[in-house]
């Protein structure tokens, strides 16, 4: 426990180094200043998002103008390298040390998304991990034993990828921390604890400090983080004159209408766009939820090259980013590595594949979720940089008009049991403090294929599809049941009993135990979204999600 007068930190006391006078003080001038914007902020995407559900939301394109003639000067040159960037949990040790690490080829990545957002457990001294390694990793003094293994793990030499942080997103709190005996803004608290504590070590070694930001929903929102942003550097001596630069992940409804302006919002912040596919999807998926002609075939088959309305989206993003010479980010590519060759072979030019696509559309790097897959990752934006101006994008951001389809395809029983499946194995992994896991959606179906790390959003986009169904009582055109509470229920227990069983008698009690508090917390997620309350598994406390899993919960 770490506290003054008015901050108490309930956390564990060997983080107490990153958490000194001057920290406290920080974040109780940012909790004074900023958490009024912040709620005000959550009660603007509730309106939005509520008008929708009553089919009452018509977004237009923001009339801010925007000069004509303004570029973003002045990105550092290491963000305008084509490559990949890596990406994985900044608080589990080993894996941030690998991910900075070289692959089995011996090539690092360009950049390291360096995450305390979805694929993260939301728990305090998680988060303070994710601060120290970071700060370690700066200083080249983090390492890391495990005993179980034998294995000494920590950072070869030579450079390291530069750090990409990812904190969570205005619409959770810390419960862990309390100013004047309110929680405080995650976003608050995790950018103050982050610039203060690695980026200070950053700006120190003249280092650029450079983050994601997640989860915006408006220009408005982005201008807020410019403040804090400010804010920071004023209240912080060694940060005055720090290179600090951020980009902006594009996923969600409302924020496509106004990426150009969000962009201008962040002022000497800004550096670009991110095309973040999983998230987008689900959002698109919530704000739609009510409207029946806008039901969703199987998810799995929306592939964002082959479904025009979302591809001409991220054009958009990219004419924005080459119209205001900006950085285009693209998407994640999931695969684990396999033990059998032929099937990593297989994954590498699916993601080659989806590489080329983004290349040829003007986005300079993408996202990989492990370092086996790098090279195939990387290779299709190192080929194509020096042909990036002539990219198949214009710079031209109107030459892509937004317009939102329904997707085409078939709604199956199947997909729905791979959702519900996804879901189950997904909150197994949060109830054991991973907010990242490999996956496979189609465990027990004859043929072999790779798991896929799956986060937040693909577990969100899950609950999302299911809802949508149960709403409107789809029919399954594989087998003659339409989408009712009953159907989906009887899905989630079968495939909850059949990856206990499928795991053999070496699953561990407290394993089978999550599984079924799995089932409960699924059902529960489930049944808010059918309410249209689109709640974040984030916003649960770890005692909330034990009393939700320790009781049935219904879905009707």
């Amino acid at each position: 426990m770490k506290s003054n007068n008015r901050v108490n930190i309930n956390s564990n006391s060997r983080f107490d180094y990153l958490l000194d006078d001057k920290f406290l003080n920080l974040i109780s001038n940012l909790h004074d200043k900023f958490s009024e914007r912040v709620y005000g902020a959550r009660e603007e995407r509730l309106n939005s998002i509520n008008n929708a559900s009553k089919s009452q939301t018509t977004f237009v394109k923001s009339e801010k103008k925007i000069p004509s003639e303004w570029k973003i000067k002045n990105i550092p040159d290491e963000l305008k390298i084509p490559g990949i960037e890596i990406s994985g949990p900044a608080h589990i040790t080993p894996m941030f040390i690998n991910a900075i690490n070289p692959g089995p080829d011996g090539q690092r990545a360009i950049g390291y998304l360096d995450d305390d957002e979805d694929s993260a457990s939301h728990r305090l001294n998680d988060t303070l991990n994710a601060a120290e390694n970071r700060k370690k990793a700066v200083e080249r003094s983090l390492n890391y034993y495990d005993q179980s293994k034998s294995k000494n793990y920590e950072i070869s030499s030579g450079t390291i990828p530069f750090f990409m942080h990812r904190e969570r997103g205005l619409h959770l709190d810390e419960k862990d921390v309390l100013i004047d005996g309110n929680p405080i803004s995650a976003t608050l608290f995790s950018t103050a604890l982050t610039l203060y504590n690695a980026g200070q070590s950053q700006h120190e070694r003249n280092q650029g400090i450079y983050i994601y930001i997640p989860k915006t929903e408006s220009e408005k929102e982005t201008k807020l983080y410019k403040d804090i942003f400010d804010e920071i550097r004023n209240d912080v001596t060694n940060l005055k004159d720090a290179t600090i630069r951020a980009i902006i992940l594009v996923e969600s409804f409302p924020l496509i209408w106004s990426m150009e302006e969000a962009l201008y919002n962040l002022g000497e912040y800004g550096a670009g766009l991110n095309a973040a596919r999983w998230d987008l999807k689900a959002s698109l998926l919530e704000y739609v939820m009510s409207d029946p002609k806008s039901v969703w075939p199987d998810r799995f088959n929306v592939d964002v090259k082959s479904t025009p309305f979302i591809a001409n989206i991220f054009r958009r993003l990219v004419a924005i980013c080459k119209k205001h010479d900006g950085v285009a980010i693209g998407g994640m590519a999931t695969a684990l590595p396999h033990k059998n060759p032929e099937i990593n072979e297989i994954a590498a030019q699916s993601i080659k594949s989806d590489k080329v696509w983004e290349a040829e559309l003007g986005f300079i790097r993408a996202w990989v979720a492990h370092i086996y897959h790098m090279t195939p990752a990387s290779e299709p934006f190192k080929n194509f940089s020096e042909k990036r101006l002539n990219s198949s994008t214009s710079s031209d951001p109107s030459d892509y008009p937004i317009s939102i389809e329904t997707p085409v395809g078939e709604i199956t029983g199947e997909c729905t049991r791979q959702n519900a499946r996804v879901l189950l194995e997904y909150i197994e992994g949060w109830l054991n403090g991973r907010g990242a896991k490999g996956i496979d959606r189609l465990a027990g179906i004859p043929g072999e294929r790779p798991a896929l790390m799956e986060d937040l959003a693909t577990a969100r986009m899950s609950a999302a599809q299911i809802a949508q169904r149960i709403i409107h009582q789809s029919k399954c055109e594989d087998i003659n049941q339409k989408h009712d509470p009953i159907f989906v229920k009887s899905l989630l227990i079968n495939e909850c009993e059949n990856i206990i069983s499928s795991s053999g008698k070496n699953i561990k009690s407290s394993e089978i135990n999550r599984y079924k508090k799995s089932l409960n917390i699924a059902s529960k997620w489930i049944k808010n979204y059918t309410e249209f309350n689109f709640r974040s598994l984030g916003s649960y406390s770890i005692s909330e999600l034990d009393e939700i899993g320790s009781n049935e919960q219904s879905i009707h």
